[in-house]
């Protein structure tokens, strides 16, 4: 036989796209358009009903960027048109790709009902399936003119992140609003020729499938009337059946098709615009539901249900009928699909608390498992955490990203740093915005790391971001490739389902130990460092409020528990955890508001303590310790005065000054304490720190370099930093001023002045104060760069073999050293309050209150001897996707901590993040719980959630050995219980004279509820 597969490609391909797709819609009518824009933010479905409209016409500009315009369309359905299905088809000037992140609009019926939305590729609104003739169709639409933010490829700034600098000119062109008549036989073909082309092509050059597929094909266009599509459609159709209906091979892998519209909370565009986004979207996917019976949709982040039910309330409840009708699952159990290395553990924590609680509320549903296919990494705390939820698997597909190496698993156990295992899988099929392509298949099953071992995989399927999530074209594709012979096998069904399966079948899956690290995406942890900033000043507020709240009510009468206004402000700082607002990836309006957001949060927690502390009654000034640990530190007084005080873990002492410790002297620019000896030197740099106790010089060359680098990604500005950023720097030593700015015995300070770049300029007070080894750089920067990252180094006399970061209640240990392409990857790492080196019998840390990205290298020296640098990352200034992205003031403090084992990094970590606060208080109530033993540490104290009265403690093991440990409480203990994370009972604790014993393995995480007497 001649080989005629390009001749038969080629004319399959031209009449499938223009005959047969062109003759889906038999005929069309256009509606009468009226048009009203919404002057500013966008308006009631009441106030544009009552607006006063005016013509429009089709080809006509509209849409100011951010804008909202409304349209009226009226028509009317042709009497001959009586028994079709008819369909209004919405084409708002649709461009570009991108299947969201533009013009969408959201398809009322004139009482104020939402039908559906209207997206790139969704255009349709069922009207009648059969229709009446002369019925007549009344919509209002509320579309939203959200630019294209990224059209440039990345290529290009905008001012079209914020409406302060987008301007007004129209960015879309009206193209059509039509009735219409679905042909549904020429739809259905337009499908079978689909699946069938792109099975085809997927297939070997010498698979007899392919050319058996070909042929069919080419036989079936020899039916098709050009000039009568429709006529002829039932001919092609029953010509391409026998191809359509040969099964799959047994052996053939399956796809669980669970439906998906990954809806990012905020990203390249406002917060108001995601609770648009999702209501256009759920309203489209409750509607599809209503079409197919054995549709699934799965739907994570409880913040977007919650915007929908206060927002639009006739949503909601056809999302809580396709919820009992199981075809509708709620997933993911937490309030946002947050970052996944940023967030602090008990935010973490939080995150789970409050979403599944959202899910059992108003759904009587507990998710099982955690559902975050975009974030950029995955903290090796998850699998203890999400155990601790009560989660049974994880999900992700973002670490298909790599950029150097393949992860070499789909599914698998992933071992977090406790050592608790979470069944997790990883799409092969690597989208989470699937449509069953041809090529989508054959990628799952070309791609999956197991076979041999397993034979299934999961795969997302429908538009996000505004696309509006999955569509009628992609459950027919479904369908057909539910048993096709040359493909994979799909089954759409409950991700609970699958993950039921994937286990049963595979359940000595490979195990992954440690964290899920992205091999892109580094700049996450650096970028829009006010964000960052206000979430770590959040976190740490919040763990105040609550500890002196729990404290006020439990010793004052008359206090109440704020416990709506705390809920309301965890959910707050846990929304702008999302993981496109945290990393700094979002355009310039989301970072404006969320600092603002901030700004009100820290505004109300300090009012919220000032009120606790109130309660407690006054008397004169006292200072409060926040923190788990004793601190012995020096404070200023109200009048600017140090003070040297003692203030036990969680509790309060009065403001007198305790037993001097040994003074600071300085001498020129060095500065000693009797633990250490600081050198500034003349360009402002540390020459030298030696540490008194230990004899030994701290650095091996100057400390605290700050070095400017060239930062220009190769693609995503805001999200990356690739490794040639290290091949371009200048080094700042061009001190304008090194002066000593304090000399008091209880602490000294020298300040540092630079001005560097393109105007920027940058002030550090490098203080040591008496009594501690720690020496902190309070960082104020007014920063004016563009493309280039400022980092701080310490090259530290020490021969590490790894660093170790502090992550969620715990730490993770890295190599220093490169010796394979995944060492070599992890050339920017993220961390919390913490980042330690050392070699055995010695230690130094890096502490700091806002950083979280950092690099750690080594080199040996001519000497022989080792040095390890740290460098803290602390500023960037990308373009894209906010061309003014961190630029201004700045101002932090880091901090190097000489001699430290890992239990003083946490103590330090903690201090610098938990000032000491002084108030006014009578009286010293008893910490509400002090614990005995080393390494347990204390994370949060509150009242139970139940409004009981019950105190929860949540602690965890913070060395990462062993330990046992004693809990004390400062009330009558009547009973205690170890729960989850949720406040269920899991156990009773042992109970001992009155005090809760403790015993954890190494990071294990512990909450213990305690029954007041």
């Amino acid at each position: 036989m001649h080989d005629e597969s390009r001749r038969i490609e080629e004319r399959v391909q031209r009449l499938h796209d223009q005959r047969i797709k062109t003759a889906v819609y038999a005929a069309t009518v256009p509606f009468q358009v009226e048009a009203w824009q919404a002057p500013g933010e966008p308006v009631p479905f009441e106030e544009a009903a009552a607006a006063s409209y005016e013509p429009f016409a089709m080809g006509t500009p509209w849409g100011p960027p951010w804008g909202t315009t409304w349209f009226r369309m009226r028509g009317q359905v042709p009497e001959a048109w009586a028994g079709r299905r008819v369909e209004a088809v919405i084409d708002l000037g649709f461009t570009g790709d991108w299947p969201g992140n533009q013009a969408e609009a959201l398809v009322h019926r004139t009482d104020g009902t939402p039908l559906k939305a209207v997206n790139p590729l969704n255009q349709y609104v069922a009207i009648a399936n059969p229709a009446q003739g002369g019925e007549t169709v009344d919509y209002l639409v509320e579309a939203a003119s959200n630019p294209d933010i990224l059209a440039d490829n990345f290529s290009k700034t905008t001012p079209l992140g914020d409406k302060l600098t987008a301007g007004d000119q129209p960015l879309y062109t009206f193209r059509s609003a039509d009735l219409a008549v679905l042909d549904e036989e020429v739809w259905h073909l337009d499908l079978d020729v689909q699946v069938l082309r792109e099975l085809m092509l997927e297939l070997g050059e010498h698979d007899p499938r392919r050319h058996e597929i070909a042929h069919a094909l080419d036989r079936a266009m020899d039916l098709l009337d050009l000039d009568d599509v429709s006529g002829s459609a039932t001919a092609v159709r029953e010509a391409l059946k026998p191809v359509l209906s040969k099964p799959a091979h047994a052996s053939a892998h399956t796809v669980s098709g669970v439906g998906h519209a990954h809806i990012d909370s905020a990203w390249l565009w406002p917060i108001r615009e995601t609770k648009r986004k999702t209501s256009r979207t759920f309203s489209n996917v409750t509607s599809l539901a209503d079409e197919y019976e054995d549709f699934v949709f799965a739907c994570s982040q409880a913040q977007q249900y919650e915007w929908v039910r206060d927002h639009y309330p006739k949503v909601w409840a056809r999302i809580q009928e396709a919820v009992k009708k199981g075809q509708w699952a709620p997933v993911g159990g937490m309030w946002v699909e947050s970052d996944g290395n940023l967030p602090g553990g008990e935010a973490v924590a939080r995150q789970f608390v409050h979403g599944k609680r959202f899910f059992m509320d108003h759904f009587g549903i507990e998710t099982k498992g955690v559902w975050l296919p975009d974030s950029f990494g995955y903290n090796a705390a998850y699998p203890q955490i999400a155990k601790l939820a009560g989660n049974e698997w994880f999900l992700t597909q973002k670490i298909s990203w790599n950029q150097t190496n393949r992860f070499p698993h789909h599914t698998f156990w992933w071992e977090g740093i406790d050592g608790t295992r979470i069944f997790t899988h990883f799409p092969p099929v690597d989208t989470y915005n699937a449509r069953f392509s041809g090529e989508e298949m054959s990628r799952a099953v070309r791609n999956y790391q197991e076979k041999g071992g397993a034979s299934r995989s999961l795969a997302p399927f429908g538009w996000g971001d505004g696309g509006g999530g999955p569509t009628r074209e992609i459950m027919e594709r479904a369908r057909r490739l539910a048993d096709l012979e040359g493909s994979a096998k799909v089954v759409v069904e409950h991700p609970d389902d699958f993950f039921a399966k994937a286990r049963a079948e595979y359940p000595d899956a490979p195990v992954w130990v440690g964290e899920l690290y992205l091999e892109l995406h580094r700049a996450t942890y650096t970028s829009q460092a006010r964000t960052k900033q206000g979430n770590r000043r959040s976190e740490h507020l919040l763990r105040e409020a609550e500890l002196w709240a729990t404290t006020a009510a439990l010793h004052a009468a008359d206090y109440a528990y704020p416990y709506e206004k705390l809920d309301r402000l965890w959910k707050t700082v846990l929304l702008h955890q999302f993981h496109d607002i945290l990393p700094g990836s979002s355009i310039a309006w989301v970072h404006r508001e969320a600092e603002a957001e901030y700004a009100r949060v820290a505004e109300e927690l300090h009012a919220l303590t000032a009120e606790a502390v109130a309660a407690l009654g006054t008397g004169g000034p006292r200072v409060f310790n926040a923190g788990p640990c004793d601190r012995a530190e020096v404070i200023r007084t109200a009048d600017g005065t140090p003070l040297y005080v003692e203030v036990p873990a969680s509790g309060s002492a009065p403001l007198t000054p305790a037993g001097p410790p040994h003074p600071v002297t300085v001498d020129g620019r060095t500065l000693a304490n009797g633990l250490v000896r600081v050198e500034v030197a003349e360009d402002g740099t540390l020459a030298s720190v030696y540490d008194l106790r230990a004899g030994r010089e701290v650095l091996a060359e100057p400390g605290n370099l700050l070095r400017l680098h060239t930062d220009l990604p190769n693609y995503w500005d805001a999200w990356d930093i690739d490794k040639h950023y290290r091949n371009r720097y200048t080094d700042l030593l061009d001190a304008s001023s090194v002066t000593v700015v304090e000399r008091d015995p209880l602490l000294a300070a020298v300040r540092v002045e630079r001005d560097f770049g393109k105007g920027s300029r940058i002030t550090q007070t490098i203080t040591l104060r008496a009594g501690s080894p720690r020496i902190d750089i309070e960082t104020d920067i007014d920063w004016h760069e563009s493309e280039k990252i400022l980092k701080a180094a310490f090259p530290v006399d020490i021969r590490a073999p790894h660093s170790s970061a502090e992550i969620q209640f715990g730490h993770i240990q890295r190599p220093t050293h490169t010796n394979t392409s995944w060492e070599a990857a992890r050339f920017e790492v993220s961390g919390h309050r913490w980042v330690h080196i050392g070699e055995p019998g010695y230690g130094v840390a890096v502490i700091n209150d806002s950083t979280y990205g950092h690099d750690v290298s080594r080199t040996v020296r001519e000497d022989g001897g080792t040095t390890t640098t740290v460098r803290l990352s602390l500023v960037r200034a990308p373009r894209i996707p906010d061309p003014e992205a961190d630029q201004g003031r700045h101002r932090f403090t880091y901090a190097l901590l000489p001699g430290a084992r890992i239990e003083d990094a946490v103590a330090e970590g903690y201090a610098l993040n938990l000032p000491l606060r002084v108030a006014e208080a009578a009286g010293a109530p008893q910490p509400v719980v002090s614990v005995e033993g080393e390494g347990v540490t204390v994370e949060a104290v509150k009242l139970a959630d139940d409004t009981s009265g019950d105190v929860v403690v949540r602690l965890y093991e913070s060395r990462g050995g062993r330990a046992t440990g004693v809990l004390r409480t400062g009330f009558p203990l009547a009973g205690a219980q170890i729960t989850d994370l949720l406040e269920r009972p899991l156990q009773d604790a042992d109970l001992t004279g009155g005090a809760v014993a403790v015993a954890l393995r190494p990071f294990q995480i512990l909450t213990l509820r305690l029954r007041r007497g």
